[in-house]
């Protein structure tokens, strides 16, 4: 149900046009905060073993190859790359979802409007729950972007940010084994990273029992 919460056994992860050209296009934003937050969404997926996908359009022809930051947290997977607009009218894209076994869908791309909107509905249309960190997103404008999110609210998904994804997989400060995976994230690129890191030069080792 669209209505529970995530867990790293029952969703999966896709990312979608995270190419230069896409970017040259996109305003609603600061692109350097998306950034940002698609690492946040890669680095908590590689943390919680969540299968992840990466897919892009046309990278050798026109909007060139998958940014590094990401693509550098899975080195040894190659983009899917396709011809359509819409993730989900691709073959490959298809079968990589399905074979994830999963039916929570965590939805992240450039642009909204189009490669996350449209795949987005067909997906819902399908039977499937779609969750779309919204700040990992970008349009090119603020309204084409806003009208995107509503498009899908409307057909059903359930907008969030790239930090919640995160703590939602993680929910428990004691759980050891990922806590500091949680910390290495926030200070690489959240603000609360600055009180992570002052917490840990003020009380130590002891700061590790301090949570969020």
């Amino acid at each position: 149900m669209p209505h529970e919460l995530l867990t790293p056994d029952t969703c999966s992860l896709a990312l979608i046009d995270y190419q230069p050209q896409m970017f040259f296009g996109t305003h609603s934003h600061d692109r350097t905060t998306i950034v940002h937050n698609v690492q946040v969404l890669a680095k908590a997926a590689k943390l919680f073993k969540v299968p992840t996908i990466l897919t892009t359009i046309a990278a050798q022809t026109f909007s060139g190859e998958f940014i590094p930051e990401p693509q550098a947290v899975f080195p040894e997977q190659k983009p899917i790359d396709r011809t359509s607009m819409n993730s989900w009218e691709d073959a490959n894209f298809r079968k990589a979802i399905e074979a994830t076994g999963r039916k929570k869908i965590v939805l992240a791309g450039l642009w909204t409007e189009v490669c996350v909107a449209f795949p987005t509905v067909q997906m819902l249309a399908e039977g499937y729950e779609i969750y779309v960190p919204t700040d990992a997103c970008g349009d090119v404008t603020e309204e084409a972007h806003e009208r995107a999110v509503q498009r899908i609210i409307q057909a059903g998904a359930v907008p969030m940010t790239s930090l919640q994804f995160m703590c939602e997989l993680q929910r428990d400060w004691a759980r050891g084994e990922t806590y500091d995976g949680c910390m290495d994230i926030f200070k690489a690129h959240s603000a609360y990273g600055i009180g992570v890191r002052y917490a840990k030069q003020i009380l130590g080792e002891h700061a590790s029992e301090a949570g969020g």
